[in-house]
């Protein structure tokens, strides 16, 4: 199937602006490649040094046989159930290496917080920065040198941006993620809402909400919406950087040991030693195609909004530059091929059931929405992703994804929900911001009502329950209410998720009323049925248009037209002064749990459409 044509103008563009950091970043990685093993170049006290740990085996295959030493890098914290069963990934890892004549090491272990244990708490303003913080500390445990491959093992919500990112700072190491899979089914990801909407209001209590969420969250394995985490998964297996098909395998099925192996044998076939003769470094892997084709993925299931600002990060990370025009342009033209909560019902061990990532990636390549001719870690390259894993013999197969299992999960390209993707670029005199549209109603793409400004999610909150937000809907024409929430961004406080603004203001678009959310924040990968216009840049506390809006100012938010805008007089808003960020406010931002540690975070962030990246010159 040719490319379609929007498909490669975007890809083009993307090579064109990206043409000297490409280039200089890919000198780098030539540079690095072709060096002597680390295990030979570097002092014998250095080498001593990194395997006086080891068994005496693993030292004489490290030096005298000169075999492969691949990097572990664990994100492994029983805090988060996706990364429980990662404890004893390592050994399975190691055994597997000694199995092939190589060895293993554990070169470093990397921070991983859940997002659903901090949303709404102080340590939600570390969440955006922890990102980068993993991606440094992905490359210290790699400065170590002593490696010819990596392993990374980590799955949710910044630890893959974390660990990517890192990890191409070291681009000529093949490398291959390595994830656990989700947690199987528990209660129902609309009765968990329901549940949360009747505690809002009051209907229920602590501990009927407790139970509810126990239900839901209820053993290891990642969180069964379509949010950041599962996400991620998408993206790795449409960039061809995991074993095919590993994503959304549950931690106990039998499959997932035996493609934890396969990872290790999969790494060990393209690092320069193999006798297969493919070198695949991850700085050669990760291109402008790779890029393009992970975009593509995140539009066509409707994935998590936090990757048009973690996939602008890893783009650069690797020397190329792209923005929220080449997610625009592509969702324009990519269809919406999956519905997966909060895009719909089903979650994601139904998608899984229906085909999952295999069945949407062998429908973009038919489609020509894909790059196919692109470097994987396998041999067969993406399409070897259009596959499904299976036992057989004991052993692990790839079937063809074939037919959806069930059409009200996954469709055809030919035959999609809805013939755009999921992800919407908004731009207007508010600034630029997203809105992930797949999840809201129809009738709910344009909401046009006056605004309520707030400095914080705490203060919407009381205004909810003082029954504020009701009058205000009651009491105007428009009978609704736009929340703007500012001082949210990277610089303000770290730029949270809000995602516990949901359960009110769906309370209120359940009273029939018109509402809608706008914020410099972030409405995490779980952005629901409420309109949001997210991300939204400049910051208020960078002088945003947002710190110029005031209580009763209309505001319309169109969806459909792609538009965000105050619809105050002209002369008035260009006159009109941006408030400046409370000092209190900002004094309250930086202190305690460990948020004075990240002062250098919000100093040097850049935007959200930049990426948010704290590592990168202003």
């Amino acid at each position: 199937m040719m490319l379609h044509s929007v498909l490669q103008e975007v890809t083009d563009r993307i090579r064109r602006k990206s043409a000297a950091t490409r280039s200089a970043y890919l000198a780098q990685v030539d540079e690095m490649a072709a060096r002597p093993p680390a295990a030979q170049a570097l002092g014998c006290a250095n080498v001593a040094h990194a395997f006086a740990g080891l068994p005496g085996a693993d030292r004489i295959r490290i030096v005298e046989q000169k075999a492969p030493n691949v990097a572990i890098v664990t994100a492994y914290s029983d805090v988060l159930s996706a990364h429980a069963p990662l404890a004893r990934y390592p050994d399975i890892l190691k055994d597997e290496a000694r199995k092939h004549g190589a060895t293993a090491q554990v070169a470093g272990g990397v921070p991983a917080m859940c997002d659903g244990v901090t949303q709404g708490a102080p340590g939600m303003e570390l969440s955006l920065f922890s990102r980068d913080a993993i991606a440094q500390g992905t490359a210290i445990a790699l400065s170590h040198d002593m490696f010819d491959a990596a392993l990374l093992l980590g799955v949710c919500d910044k630890i893959v941006p974390g660990l990517l990112i890192g990890a191409l700072h070291f681009g000529h190491l093949p490398t291959i993620f390595v994830p656990a899979g989700p947690m199987t089914s528990g209660l129902s990801n609309g009765e968990k809402a329901k549940v949360r909407e009747q505690a809002a209001q009051g209907l229920v209590g602590r501990k009927e909400l407790l139970a509810a969420e126990s239900a839901a969250y209820h053993g290891q394995g990642t969180c069964t919406f379509y949010g950041t985490a599962n996400s991620n998964q998408m993206l790795l297996e449409a960039m061809g950087l995991h074993v095919p098909g590993t994503a959304f395998i549950n931690p106990g099925d039998s499959e997932r040991e035996l493609l934890t192996r396969e990872a290790m044998r999969s790494v060990l076939a393209i690092t320069k030693q193999s006798q297969a003769g493919r070198f695949a470094p991850i700085g050669r892997v990760v291109d402008e195609r790779c890029i393009v084709n992970a975009m593509v993925a995140l539009l066509a299931t409707g994935g998590s909004t936090n990757h048009l600002i973690h996939w602008v990060a890893v783009a650069r990370a690797a020397g190329i530059v792209i923005d929220w025009n080449d997610f625009s342009d592509l969702s324009a033209v990519v269809p919406l091929l999956a519905r997966v909560y909060p895009n719909g019902s089903a979650d994601v061990n139904q998608f899984q059931a229906a085909g999952g990532p295999g069945y949407v990636i062998a429908e973009l390549l038919k489609a020509g929405l894909m790059h196919g001719d692109v470097l994987t870690v396998r041999e067969e390259g993406l399409q070897a992703f259009a596959r499904l894993p299976h036992v057989e013999g004991g052993k692990l197969a790839w079937h063809e994804a074939g037919e959806s299992g069930d059409l009200s999960v996954l469709r055809p390209a030919d035959q999609p929900f809805s013939a755009t993707g999921g992800l919407k670029l908004l731009a207007g005199n508010l600034g630029r911001s997203v809105i992930k549209v797949s999840a809201v109603p129809e009738d709910r793409h344009v909401v046009e009502a006056p605004a309520r400004v707030f400095d914080s999610q705490e203060a919407l909150h009381q205004a909810f329950k003082a029954g504020e937000l009701d009058r205000i809907c009651q009491e105007n024409a428009a009978g609704g209410v736009i929340c703007v929430v500012r001082w949210q961004g990277p610089r303000a406080n770290g730029m949270p998720e809000l995602h516990k603004l949901t359960p009110p203001l769906a309370v209120l678009q359940g009273k029939g009323f018109k509402v809608a959310l706008v914020t410099d924040g972030r409405m995490s990968g779980a952005s629901g049925k409420v309109p949001a216009a997210i991300h939204v840049s400049p910051e208020a506390s960078a002088a945003g248009p947002l710190a110029k809006v005031r209580d009763g100012d209309l505001i319309r938010l169109d969806a459909t037209a792609g538009t965000l805008a105050v619809l105050v007089d002209e002369d008035e808003w260009k006159q009109r002064p941006a408030e400046a960020m409370p000092q209190s406010l900002r004094l309250a931002n930086g202190r305690g749990f460990g948020r004075e540690l990240f002062a250098g975070f919000r100093r040097h962030a850049l935007s959200a459409e930049e990426g948010a990246c704290t590592w990168l010159e202003n």
